[in-house]
């Protein structure tokens, strides 16, 4: 067991920051946003110190290991740990949220110093707690208290700082994921009543492996996929993202896209196909399907969009289309693909939602068609608005396009129809982002765009990482491939699958014009 608890304090560190923005008397009220970005920064770095601990060498399911009892009577534990996915998903909450602050700084305008602020970045600090703990939980029951937690801060975040519709949108995103919740409970519920009991019950290492009747695992199964369907979002109960995202604030539309709805697919690999390996075969034919649906559904409906919020809200539901097909194909290439995506997908997200904020707050409209000529005004942001759009199409040379070809060869291996038609949402894709740049960007230089000024000191902190990012992952994926690959590897024993055979043709020294498939 671990002697360090580095999760814990990942964890502890941006909560006790929201509790100091909280309570900062007036006359420090103005540097709210310094302290909470100093906290997330601290938070960045205990968790870089932790990932260099992490061995992928090890035989361990979970590293960085910590248990204690909370409720024995229950069989609940406090019990953290990580394998390669969970902390690369760590890794990416913990790097886009000082970068979400940084964003955020003067997102209320005229309101800074006001409790009004303050409240605002404590907010995304106590949603860095719960992304960091929902990550880590090794406890079902644990996950799920994180999972129902993150919604506190996000309805607020929206419900309180978002647009003109905001309540609706913070009530839609509240109902569509408490709903899923409650069904996911019955579920966490009903697999302890099959497991072995004890103070420490619910630990994921003790129910998996459980010998469940077949319609049980079917049921339980159904309970914990319904709620990670919804989170992630897919195909057809996503309609509360675009309304969320559009109408939060650019900072938290990115934490709901990027990071929050990864709990989603996060969860069909941890608990879906580990706990559930029979039934996760089972319902693979069906999932399959929902997933492309996704990948053509969301991508088609990102064409037509006029708000450029709006766009980049569907262009996730396709992409999340393309996670849950690696997830599902049950390859080592397709899981590895589908992992890698999600981190990228991230960093992707933050940009088109952060630098398509700047443009919007320079014009003051989100409408697509009120733009245009803009890179002759503005060349530096429309050039880190390209770039991220082309990550978004998964060109080759930026993160996404290795993530994305891995799923999709991944996906082949074992579902080869399934795969060429996801790939037309690559067309798709390069279809609405180059459109949306087409349209926004080019043309004659605008009267309204005059004196506009270009990216600031403070943006360029924000440009700079996340393209930074792009390239990095885009050209030396292995350190981050190195720590995933073993835990997809895990997962798929626990499924108790293998990887298709490859066919490999040799030449016949008798035939030489032929060969055998071997």
């Amino acid at each position: 067991m671990n002697q360090f608890p580095w999760l814990t304090l990942m964890g502890l560190v941006p909560l006790v920051g929201a509790i100091v923005v909280w309570v900062l008397p007036a006359g420090l009220a103005p540097r709210a946003k310094q302290i909470a970005l100093g906290f997330s920064l601290v938070t960045l770095a205990l968790t870089v110190a932790a990932a260099l601990t992490f061995s992928p060498h090890s035989t361990a399911q979970f590293q960085l290991v910590e248990q204690h009892q909370w409720i024995p009577q229950f069989g609940v534990s406090y019990a953290l740990g990580v394998d390669g996915i969970a902390l690369a998903l760590i890794l990416m909450a913990t790097i886009l949220t000082p970068i979400c602050l940084l964003a955020a700084w003067h997102d209320l305008p005229g309101e800074e110093g006001t409790s009004r602020e303050k409240n605002y970045f404590a907010l995304m600090l106590v949603l860095e707690t719960f992304m960091v703990g929902v990550f880590a939980a090794t406890d079902v029951f644990l996950f799920y208290v994180f999972f129902e937690a993150m919604l506190i801060p996000v309805y607020f975040l929206i419900g309180q700082y978002g647009g003109q519709r905001r309540q609706a949108a913070a009530v839609k995103f509240l109902v569509f994921s408490l709903a899923g919740g409650l069904i996911m409970l019955a579920a966490v519920i009903g697999l302890y009543t099959q497991g072995p009991g004890g103070v420490d019950g619910f630990l994921v290492q003790k129910l998996t492996g459980l010998h469940l009747s077949e319609s049980t695992g079917r049921l339980l199964f159904l309970g914990f996929f319904i709620a990670f369907a919804v989170k992630a979002p897919m195909f057809p109960v996503h309609t509360w993202l675009p309304d969320a995202a559009t109408e939060a604030k650019p900072a938290t539309a990115v934490l709901l896209v990027g990071v929050l709805d990864k709990v989603g697919t996060y969860g069909m690999i941890r608990f879906c196909l580990q706990l559930f390996p029979e039934a996760s075969k089972w319902a693979t034919p069906v999932v399959i399907v929902l997933a492309v649906i996704s990948v053509l559904y969301g991508a088609l409906l990102a064409i037509g969009q006029t708000d450029i919020m709006r766009l980049i809200s569907y262009t996730s539901i396709s992409h999340f289309g393309f996670i849950v097909l690696g997830i599902f194909a049950m390859t080592t290439t397709g899981g590895a693909g589908a992992t890698l995506y999600m981190v990228n997908h991230g960093f992707t997200t933050a940009a088109l939602f952060l630098f398509a904020a700047m443009l919007v707050n320079r014009r003051g409209s989100k409408r697509i068609e009120d733009f245009g000529g803009w890179q002759r005004v503005t060349p530096l942001l429309a050039g880190s608005f390209l770039v991220a759009g082309l990550s978004g199409l998964a060109l080759p040379g930026l993160g996404a396009f290795i993530a994305e070809f891995l799923t999709l060869v991944g996906t082949f291996q074992r579902y080869q129809v399934a795969a060429v038609i996801a790939t037309i949402g690559i067309i798709l894709a390069a279809l609405y982002i180059l459109l949306m740049f087409k349209k926004m960007m080019t043309g004659p230089k605008p009267d309204l765009a005059k004196g506009t000024p270009d990216l600031g000191a403070r943006e360029k902190w924000v440009v700079v990482p996340l393209i930074a990012l792009f390239l990095v992952l885009g050209f030396y994926p292995k350190p981050v491939m190195d720590i995933i690959n073993p835990a997809i590897r895990t997962t798929l024993g626990y499924v108790g699958v293998t990887d298709p055979a490859s066919v490999v043709t040799v030449a016949d020294p008798a035939q030489p014009t032929t060969g055998v498939t071997k």
